[in-house]
């Protein structure tokens, strides 16, 4: 869908004007009901319209004006709105005109600030998201009849300048969307390797690691995971360097990138296996937010590390009971193939903050179903060694209305991941089972201030759940870690 500013009502268009509580009108649909002598509100109260914040209702066109139909848009309290406010209702609008036969809309929010209208085009780009890269004609005939929307504003360059880091972070979702939505056929290791280099064109630096370059590191937990695939497994590093002080401590975000999870030899069952596809969420995620710090020239020091794998049976594959040595020189007993994402992170950690020395790191999986059964479909669970950073990522979920909740890491749970034959095994069985993965990873940081994200539960969504979030990959995280950025670490 096409998205535009003007200043002008462009003619043969839809037009959507925004009403608030009791009955307050803003610029634009105050100016429309004086001329069309109280259209608006008459025929609201006719049809018992009740305000409620995202509602739409259809009007019909008057003879003389020359806008095709007319949606009125219920905004909530127009002098309070925030910026989610308004990506909630935009986005709302969208929804209910999308397949109303509407081909071209125009939206009057001449009298709002910028920056309001800004967040309105951030949600029409996040909410007409489509993965339609594999329809055939038939199916792509089938799409919203929708095919354009401007947004009548007061000032064009303001609005841009206003929307420029929302695009970028705009772009950063619908990255980790596109990754997310791919089948494993056409997203493995290596291309999706090759996706990552892509965006060095927006000023990040990449690097990829093969096998041997993980094997001279003594990465044989990461490592072991991808015995069984014909795919060869990769460590890809990416680096923003944005703040002033190039040698500043960055901070850093690592994901699991399992490209395909099969469970190898302890298989998953036939039915959903589909879903495995998407694995690799945390990585996304990883992979969308450095473009979004890129994309908006973010001032700070970031690293991103994702760990890709593809988890295959195999005459050659890992088996149950496999001892293996990670980068840090622990020895993990491999009781379970199908719990392979940790120990793609163990690895992956211990890289990043043997390198780097961040601030922090923030890891990002769809790690357990055990989180699922917690928590349910809306909430990623978080994990940390760290009040601070855990209160922050706290703060900038709320904002950008992705939900997360903090779970506890009780040492007494530890002994759940003791082995009689190595340092520890890689599962503890079903108590506690997201508690005792990330008591699993908690090894691997080294002390360094650390939190895990275990968003199994909103890496993917079968129903919309969020005005701006369709159904599908739903890039989660991403607007999160950004904004965490720009509250706390920008210099």
């Amino acid at each position: 869908m096409h998205i535009q500013l003007a200043t002008q009502y462009p003619e043969n268009h839809a037009l959507a004007v925004l009403i608030g509580d009791g009955d307050a009108l803003s610029a634009g649909a105050e100016k429309l009901n004086t001329i069309s002598s109280g259209y608006i509100l008459g025929s609201l109260k006719k049809l018992g319209f009740k305000s409620a914040k995202g509602k739409v209702q259809i009007l019909s066109a008057l003879p003389d004006q020359p806008y095709t139909a007319l949606a009125v848009l219920a905004a909530g309290d127009l002098a309070g709105l925030k910026g989610t406010d308004v990506e909630s209702v935009a986005a709302s609008l969208y929804h209910a005109t999308k397949s109303a036969g509407f081909a071209d809309l125009a939206i009057d929010m001449g009298g709002f600030p910028a920056e309001q209208v800004a967040h309105a085009m951030f949600a029409l780009t996040l909410a007409s998201y489509r993965f339609d890269k594999y329809f055939g004609a038939a199916k792509l005939d089938k799409a919203p009849s929708l095919k354009s929307v401007t947004l009548i504003c007061d000032d064009v360059a303001e609005v841009e300048a206003a929307y420029a880091p929302l695009k970028a972070i705009a772009d950063g979702v619908i990255v980790a969307r596109d990754l997310v939505s791919e089948p494993a056929n056409v997203l493995y290791p290596q291309s999706y390797a090759d996706r990552i280099k892509g965006f060095e064109a927006l000023g990040l630096k990449v690097e990829v690691l093969g096998e041997d370059e993980m094997t001279k590191l003594g990465m044989f937990s990461l490592l072991g995971v991808g015995l069984g695939s014909r795919k060869e497994s990769k460590l890809v590093v990416m680096q923003w360097l944005g703040a002033d002080d190039k040698s500043a401590q960055p901070v850093a975000f690592v994901g699991k990138g399992v490209t395909f999870d099969t469970g190898g030899i302890s298989i998953k069952p036939a039915e959903g296996m589909e879903d495995m596809k998407w694995d690799m969420g945390g990585s996304a995620t990883v992979v969308g937010t450095m473009v979004a710090l890129a994309g908006r020239k973010a001032k700070v020091n970031a690293i991103g590390v994702v760990g890709l794998v593809e988890n295959m049976p195999d005459g050659n594959a890992q088996r149950p009971g496999d001892v293996v040595t990670a980068m840090s020189g622990t020895t993990i007993e491999v009781i379970n193939t199908d719990a392979e994402g940790r120990l793609v992170l163990a690895d992956a950690l211990w890289y990043t903050q043997d390198r780097f020395k961040p601030q922090f790191m923030i890891d990002l999986a769809t790690l357990t179903g055990a989180m699922i059964i917690a928590l349910g479909m809306d909430y990623a669970g978080v994990f940390s060694n760290n009040d601070e950073l855990a209160e922050r990522i706290s703060e900038a979920s709320e904002s950008v209305l992705e939900n997360t909740w903090r779970m506890p890491l009780p040492a007494q749970y530890e002994k759940q991941i003791d082995s009689k034959i190595a340092d520890i095994r890689n599962i503890g069985g079903r108590p506690g089972g997201s508690i005792t993965a990330a008591l699993f990873l908690q090894r691997f940081v080294n002390n360094v201030p650390w939190a895990h994200l275990d968003i199994a539960p909103t890496a993917w969504t079968n129903e919309q759940r969020l005005p701006t979030v369709p159904e599908g990959a739903t890039g989660w995280g991403v607007r999160t870690l950004d904004a965490l950025v720009k509250a706390h670490y920008e210099v």
